[in-house]
Parts: structure tokens; sequence; C-alpha cells
């Protein structure tokens, strides 16, 4: 999308940028339109958890995409958001950023940034990403404080917010473009260069094996002691290098 035609609707104090923008979409809000919050007092993360933020220390948005993906393909999505939070916090900060399956932003081991992918079907598929990044946090949550990290803790130094949403931009289209031109193999090549995940001893669920590979659909393939299993959704546990 050209950056200059895209409508970027900026907002000080919301419930959730993700629920803002499922509104908007459904009043016809177009592809690639943007809902940016300085804080949410009632932010998601995965699996129903609480995105958890101060006024201004995080960057918290939501995009809108109208896809011409199969739905069975829409998914794919989450990995295209957390490539381009990776490659976009790498242009901007220098820091190396690695990806956790399914779709968690880690720096030096700890979690930078997470990505909300939810999708309804009115007329039409419509996705909605939500992508929340750590950037001035200097402390975290006692039960956070050993997991979670920010850019300002980890690069040393301020990174304008502005900045960053714009390289996340760019980037999505990007990858969102290649995956609905190429398909999936260039987008998991390079997930794939980038991940934390694979070699690691994990448990998703109740299944626990070694990470081996992303399969063609994004799931993630374990080699567990009775064999190969492709899991499709959880969360991965463990941080054990195979």
């Amino acid at each position: 999308m050209d950056r200059l035609s895209r409508k970027i609707i900026r907002l000080t104090r919301v419930d959730s940028t993700q629920r803002v923008a499922f509104e908007l979409a459904e009043r016809g809000a177009a592809d690639g339109t943007v809902v940016v919050a300085d804080t949410q007092t009632a932010g998601r993360g995965r699996r129903g958890r609480v995105w958890q933020d101060e006024p201004g220390d995080s960057l918290l948005t939501s995009v809108i995409v109208r896809s011409q993906l199969r739905v069975v393909d829409l998914p794919k999505l989450s990995l295209a958001a957390a490539l381009a939070v990776a490659e976009a916090i790498e242009a901007t900060t220098g820091l190396r950023a690695r990806l956790k399956w399914p779709n968690d932003v880690l720096v030096n081991g700890r979690k930078l940034a997470g990505i909300l992918l939810e999708s309804r079907i009115v007329a039409e598929p419509v996705v909605v990403a939500g992508i929340g990044i750590n950037l001035r946090q200097r402390s975290f949550p006692e039960e956070l404080a050993q997991t979670a990290t920010s850019v300002g803790l980890e690069a040393g130094r301020a990174v304008g917010r502005d900045e960053l949403l714009e390289a996340v931009l760019a980037a999505f289209d990007r990858w969102r473009t290649r995956l609905e031109r190429d398909g999936f193999a260039p987008l998991r090549e390079r997930w794939l260069a980038l991940a934390d995940t694979i070699g690691r001893a994990v448990t998703v669920g109740e299944h626990a094996g070694v990470a081996v590979d992303l399969a063609a659909d994004g799931a993630l393939v374990l080699q567990e002691a009775q064999g190969v299993r492709h899991v499709v959704a959880g969360e991965v546990l463990g941080s054990e290098h195979g």
C-alpha cells in the first residue's frame, strides 16, 4: 500500500485497538487501515492474556487486512507480521531480533513483541493483525521480569514510536504481498533463518519434543520420542537447545 494513502487513526486511550479496528472494518474501513493507541485498558495477548502497558511505553497497533488469501491460509499472516516486526526492529535499532513460534519476537532470549491475529467472516474474511512492541519500559512486573524486555533496555537509547511503526508497516506490506503473490515458501525460508524455536526442546500443550522445522502450512514440526508431529496451535514452553 502507498504509505501516503494509508489511513492511520491515532487514539490516546482505548480499551483495545483490536476492537476498534474490527468496528471500523464492519463499517467498511479500507484494507491497510491502522489503529494506534498510546495505551490500552483491556489489551489482549494470545490465549486471552492481558497485554499490560503504561501510556507511551509501547507501540500498540492493529492493522485491518482484507486479503485475497484462501481462508485456510490467513493464519500465515501472523508469521508475516512477526517477521515484519523482527526486520523493522533490526532496521531501526540494529538489534538482532529472533522469532519464537508462532508469533513472538525476542531479543537476547526475552520477549520484546507479540502478535495477535484475529479474523471474522461476514460478507468476506477480515483479518486484524494486532502488534504490541515494548519500547520504553525500564522494568516489568515480577512475573515478567525474567522473560520480557524492551527496545530501550536492549538498544540503550530511545527509538521513536512513529519511526518504528513506519518500518513495521512497510515490512508487513512487503511480506504480505510476497505471501499473496509467491506463496508461503519465501516467507517460510526467511522465518526459519530468524527462528529461535528450531533446534530447541519444547513443550506445546501436551506434546513435548525437539522443534525441527516449520511445515508448509505454518505448523511447528516436533520430533517426539514416538515420531514426528505437526502442531498447528499452542504456546511453546521450554528453551533447551537440542
